[in-house]
């Protein structure tokens, strides 16, 4: 392959990249970003790959999760809490009752851009560019609005540092600690179905704090007990942002994207001759790449041959999104070829993208058992396949919003009105995802323990 540089995506067809009006105003701005320090660490990097290697390896699960596109409208500490109190909640459930490690890792402090089917939206008489998320332009639906400002990069950034430090505050800092595992049951969740079963499973893990305690283990000082390692991600779209914020690691001479600690490659953009995969193919991160139903197993290896040519177990995961209805069909072969070329790839499932429709009502949605649905399928083609179901890659907030159908609470096509604050894709609300996380926990634990089948 070519020589690579941060700048060498130029020289390639870059897909999904806004028309910025005043390009001598972008420089500007992205020569500030430049100068600016690093969001993450390159060892803070390397730590979650050594994390996702595990999972490769059918040694941990991987919990991806966060909001579809992040708003500069709601930032604060409240709803990055209430965020991170979910997938905490989630990844207890995970461990206690599915019996693995899981790596958390956040859709989250940098999720502001969104790839769009069309560049122009119209409504009525009157075409507008698309919306694509806050870090380009506002969600309005006039000229305005939707005109493209390179300030928002600088904005984009700032949010980011301001949410990355909230989240080391809580994750280091006790509201992580297993012994106020009680205290993470939001109100809207204690009322439910699967938050009497989360209370049940919090009752069984204080009776094994106690236990610890009994046995004269000291469960106070033990920081594994009352922090957690929590990591960051996002869809690298823009990349004149991602590599206005790479940077050489002093330590090993790699480059490092320290926008996040993990990013990743949409569907729509991972062409093998394009920007994003040369752009990819040069950062030591681990990253992502989303695969279809349309892939095949040859543009499958093709991706893994670009992106992980030496093989490094964590380095890269696969993310698939193929729809409950064609996940059976479609997963196995790309299994297989991947398999057969000899990489250690983490496979996780996006059971989010491939399942949304349009209600009767005209909103955008998904319902929870289509979700679950996929996610089913995915672990039956790796039980057949022989190989590691390594994650799951959600959707979620932790409000109570009513945007996806389905659940305990029976969200219906008449309640989407009721709380629909999404700034583009549909997400799980608290209820939901703690369903589902007990329901992937039955499966992981059957999958450890082939009897219970």
């Amino acid at each position: 392959m070519s020589e690579w540089t941060p700048q060498s995506w130029r020289e390639k067809p870059a897909l999904q990249q806004p028309d910025w009006p005043d390009p001598e105003g972008l420089s500007m701005t992205l020569k500030t970003l430049s100068s600016l320090p690093p969001l993450v660490f390159a060892g803070e990097a390397r730590d979650l790959q050594t994390a996702l290697a595990e999972v490769a390896g059918g040694n941990a699960f991987l919990l991806q999760a966060g909001d579809c596109a992040e708003s500069f409208d709601s930032m604060g500490a409240d709803d990055i809490r209430e965020k991170l109190r979910v997938i905490l909640q989630m990844a207890v459930v995970l461990t206690y009752a599915g019996g693995v490690p899981t790596v958390k890792v956040g859709r989250i402090a940098g999720q502001f851009a969104k790839p769009r089917s069309s560049d122009i939206e119209t409504q009525g008489d009157v075409a507008l560019p698309s919306f694509r998320g806050h870090i380009v332009n506002d969600i309005g639906f006039d000229a305005e609005s939707r005109l493209a400002r390179h300030e928002r990069l600088l904005d984009a950034y700032n949010r980011s540092a301001s949410t990355l430090n909230l989240l080391r505050a809580f994750t280091k800092g006790g509201f992580a600690d297993l012994n106020r595992v009680h205290a993470w049951t939001q109100e809207f969740v204690a009322d439910s179905p699967a938050g009497r079963k989360y209370a049940e499973l919090a009752d069984g893990i204080d009776a094994a704090l106690s236990f610890m305690r009994a046995c004269g283990l000291d469960t106070k000082d033990d920081a594994r007990l009352h922090e957690v390692d929590f990591y960051t991600s996002h869809e690298a779209l823009l990349l004149a942002y991602e590599e206005a914020l790479t940077r050489k690691d002093s330590l090993t001479g790699d480059w490092y994207d320290c926008s996040a600690h993990m990013v990743w490659i949409g569907e729509r953009t991972r062409q093998v001759d394009g920007a994003h995969i040369e752009f990819f193919r040069g950062i030591k991160n681990p990253v992502g790449c989303k695969i279809g139903p349309t892939a095949t197993g040859e543009d499958v290896v093709a991706l893994c041959e670009t992106l992980n040519p030496e093989r490094i177990p964590g380095r890269l995961t696969l993310i698939t999104r193929m729809g409950a209805g064609r996940v059976s069909e479609a997963l196995p072969p790309l299994l297989q070829a991947v398999s057969e070329a000899g990489h250690p790839v983490v496979w996780v499932c996006d059971p989010m993208h491939g399942n949304t429709f349009i209600s009767n009502g005209g909103r955008k949605t998904r319902h929870l058992e289509d979700v679950i649905t996929e996610i089913d399928g995915f672990f039956k083609a790796h039980r057949a396949a022989g190989t590691w179901p390594g994650g799951i890659h959600l959707e979620l907030t932790g409000d109570e919003v009513t945007e996806c159908l389905g659940g305990a609470d029976e969200v219906g096509d008449g309640d989407l009105d009721y709380r629909y604050e999404t700034m583009c894709d549909p997400r799980l609300n608290g209820r939901q995802s703690l369903e589902l996380a007990f329901r992937v926990a039955e499966l992981l634990a059957k999958r450890r323990n082939p009897q219970r089948l």
